[in-house]
């Protein structure tokens, strides 16, 4: 049980680690152009 406790807690860790890098080189952004070009086709506008 202490293993699952902390692999767990290293994968947290390494999510965090890789979510702040990715914001900080402006992926966010990237990500919701196109999220929003995607949701615009869908629905027949864009």
């Amino acid at each position: 049980m202490r293993n699952a406790r902390k692999s767990g807690f290293l994968l947290l860790l390494l999510f965090l680690i890789l979510f702040i890098i990715g914001i900080n080189t402006g992926e966010a952004a990237a990500v919701w152009e196109k999220a929003i070009t995607v949701c615009l086709s869908c629905i027949g506008i864009g």
